[in-house]
């Protein structure tokens, strides 16, 4: 409970102290390989460090597995859609996988609030993530 009544001048003339703790961005997990910690790092770099909490972390860990797997189905379906003899067997199983590496992105995409419908606020084109400004109108001043 505060002190009543008016603060002295002292009081007024001292600065408030407070401690500014700075938020460490979560390190990638030792167990992800090179391109899965760029992503990683890419990730995490593009939200603010106190977006992650340590429950998020797993998911992002697969997240970023299944970023990288997705871009290697893409480049063994370029290579079977360049090669002579087009096998649509190989074609129909890589589009499978891609699908499912597509679905669970999604998922741990919109689970950790990384989507952009994920963020949405109806409070404002921003969002959650407060990215953006929002311009003052003409007419408010």
């Amino acid at each position: 409970m505060g002190a009543r009544g008016r603060k002295s001048a002292g009081a007024l003339s001292t600065p408030a102290v407070e401690t500014v703790t700075a938020i460490q961005r979560p390190e990638p997990p030792l167990d992800l390989n090179e391109p899965e910690t760029d992503v990683w790092i890419e990730t995490v770099n593009a939200l603010p460090a106190e977006w992650w909490s340590a429950a998020n972390l797993p998911l992002l860990a697969q997240y970023c597995r299944h970023v990288v797997g997705a871009r290697r189905i893409a480049m063994l379906l370029d290579q079977e859609f360049a090669a002579e003899d087009i096998s649509l067997g190989n074609i129909k199983e890589l589009t499978a996988l891609q699908a499912k590496h597509t679905a669970a992105l999604k998922a741990l995409a919109a689970s950790m609030r990384l989507s952009q419908q994920a963020s949405y606020s109806a409070r404002g084109a921003a969002g959650a993530k407060g990215r953006q400004t929002a311009l003052p109108r003409p007419w408010e001043g």
